[in-house]
């Protein structure tokens, strides 16, 4: 039996924007082995400056992120689609181990196979110092909950 992840491209609006909210709640997880069964087992990513090709590193990546990026809480919202093809921009909040809290700003372009499983990841990320009192998601970790304000919500 193969391996299935929908919604599976084609993409319309809807099912892209479903899409993107079952990566973003996935990703809050903070579980780098559940966040990787939403790639093919030879995914090929670009993160920041790190190439990562394969689940296997995928999972070792969001390991070693989640152990430096305490506190991750993420919102994901769509900026456009293709037929198989995704583009998101997102922020995400985080302290390191010193308690130096930031907002991490970003945009990702995603490609899927027809099994809606994601082949490639391109992501672009800046991150901005904040003050404590600045911090805008205050949810429990986990997935978001779903009448927190989304990024355009939040001016973001």
């Amino acid at each position: 039996m193969s391996e299935t992840r929908p919604p599976l491209p084609p993409f319309t609006r809807e099912s892209a924007i479903r899409k993107v909210r079952a990566a973003e709640d996935a990703w809050n997880s903070r579980d780098p082995e559940r966040v990787a069964l939403g790639y093919s087992i030879d995914s090929y990513w670009r993160n920041r400056a790190e190439f990562v090709t394969g689940r296997p590193a995928i999972v070792a990546f969001l390991a070693r992120k989640w152990a430096r990026e305490l506190d991750y809480r993420l919102i994901k919202e769509l900026w456009t689609f293709g037929d198989d093809r995704i583009a998101v921009r997102f922020a995400y909040e985080w302290h390191d181990d010193s308690g130096n809290w930031f907002r991490s700003y970003g945009n990702e372009n995603w490609e899927f196979g027809a099994d809606g499983l994601m082949r490639r990841r391109f992501a672009c990320i800046n991150d901005l110092p904040i003050a404590p009192a600045d911090r805008r998601y205050a949810w429990p970790l986990g997935a978001r909950p779903a009448d927190h304000p989304g990024l355009s919500d939040l001016g973001f």
